[in-house]
């Protein structure tokens, strides 16, 4: 078992920024990649990013390239998401996640935290 709590959500206006942090706890988070999620009303959730522990693997998406940023800290075992440019449509629960190396699927998820970004 692996425990993600994310904190650090909030309200922001358009062209904020905010940061997201994650802390892991549970299982050797040596065999885990971590990432950040975001749900919005209506739509399929969407993976943003993911690191993998020795930090060499780094996935952004598409849709937030040159917003969004991803970190890592092994020694405090958190994975921060760094947004900029915050837009209304980045409206969202965000989530944090952990799959272990090779899978497909993440495998545990954090509870979730709420970002809205006003117009």
């Amino acid at each position: 078992q692996v425990r993600l709590v994310e904190s650090g959500g909030g309200l922001v206006q358009a062209g904020g920024s905010l940061r997201l942090s994650c802390a892991a706890s549970g299982r050797t988070l040596s065999n885990y990649v971590l990432g950040w999620a975001r749900q919005a009303p209506g739509k399929e959730r969407e993976v943003l990013a993911a690191v993998t522990w020795d930090l060499r693997g780094t996935y952004v998406a598409d849709t937030v390239k040159g917003r969004f940023t991803i970190s890592r800290d092994n020694a405090k075992n958190t994975v921060d998401l760094q947004m900029y440019s915050l837009k209304p449509e980045d409206t969202a629960v965000y989530y944090c996640a952990a799959k272990f190396r090779g899978n497909r699927d993440y495998d545990f998820w954090g509870q979730g935290i709420q970002v809205t970004v006003s117009s």
